[in-house]
């Protein structure tokens, strides 16, 4: 009898080796608090991490902190933008973009209600999140857009760590006049009097936004971890599709929101950003390195295409395994 159940043990064993190996554990990072960053926060709430063997530990690291931790090997992953990532990689950091979270230009331009034009937007105090961050890169690129310079034709300051801090700021009629803002944080300023002077998502600019970032290497030590990652996210994209209510207790948790209507718009702006097959954007990479040679001698020559590594989305594309999930 002893001997039939170390053989029973032993088969198990072998065909279940998931019964024994522990989960691999990661940490990875995010900054931002808005529908931008929420597929890490989905995917950890249904378990998907879990389900792929992966023990995620997912930190709010603020602005360039997670970036500088990954780059040093402290974190594994991080959710990031492409515009804090290119500076970093031009310089000689061992980053690449494996996953597009969004690559939807959102925001919106919200001032004082007496500027209306052009002329009038000139001079004044715009509020930023931090430099460096994709709300300072994005606010940049729009004063680009806009014909003015944003070193000359406005001042941009610092407000605060996050979107909320910034939104708040500017209804209480802090120093400065205007801010760039997602949903849903502009509609409370617009509720408040403030006018949207200029709308980006109606701009259809190419623009990589915030996706999943890491190191390359270690996708060369540890490839399958990294590809049950993706695999996780993918599922991530599915859920949020398929299943309104964990995507909504998610974002409600980490956003702070208790608000029915806002909590709808936040998920239905997560919603409509979650692509299918969410490989990184060639040509969104483009755009901050045009930009962003304006400052980066190097940038001005760097290939988009090193940027990126979707060799593991394009595995799981091939093979029909994303295609499958919505059968």
């Amino acid at each position: 009898m002893l001997m039939q159940t170390i053989k029973i043990s032993l088969l198990l064993v072998v065909l279940s080796p998931q019964l024994v190996l522990a989960a691999d554990k990661l940490r990875l990072g995010y900054s931002g608090l808005s529908p931008a960053t929420a597929m890490l926060w989905v995917t950890q709430e249904g378990k998907l991490f879990d389900k792929n063997n992966i023990n995620a530990d997912v930190l709010f690291l603020r602005n360039n902190l997670g970036q500088s931790a990954m780059i040093a090997g402290e974190i594994d992953m991080g959710s990031y933008s492409a515009s804090l990532m290119a500076p970093a990689r031009v310089q000689g950091a061992d980053l690449v973009m494996i996953v597009s979270f969004q690559q939807k230009l959102n925001y919106r331009l919200v001032v004082r209600p007496e500027i209306r034009t052009l002329a009038e937007l000139r001079g004044k105090v715009l509020g930023v999140t931090r430099y460096g961050t994709v709300n300072d890169a994005t606010m940049r690129l729009l004063m680009s857009k806009l014909g003015l310079d944003p070193d000359r034709d406005v001042r941009l300051i610092q407000v605060g760590d996050s979107a909320p801090v910034v939104a708040t700021s500017l209804i209480a009629g802090k120093t400065f006049d205007g801010a760039l803002l997602q949903p849903p944080y502009y509609n409370k300023a617009v509720e408040n009097g403030f006018r949207v002077f200029a709308n980006m998502e109606e701009m259809d600019i190419p623009f990589q936004q915030v996706g999943l970032n890491t190191t390359q290497r270690l996708i060369v030590k540890s490839p399958d971890v990294v590809r049950r990652v993706v695999k996780s996210i993918l599922e991530g994209v599915h859920l949020i599709r398929t299943n309104p209510a964990v995507a909504k207790r998610a974002i409600a948790r980490y956003m702070q929101i208790k608000d029915e209507k806002v909590l709808e718009d936040s998920y239905q702006q997560l919603k409509g950003t979650s692509e299918i097959k969410p490989y990184p954007s060639p040509e969104g990479f483009k755009t901050i390195l045009d930009e962003l040679g304006k400052k980066l001698p190097g940038a001005r020559t760097a290939n988009p295409r090193e940027f990126i590594d979707a060799r593991f989305i394009q595995e799981f594309d091939k093979s029909g395994y994303i295609d499958g999930l919505y059968k």
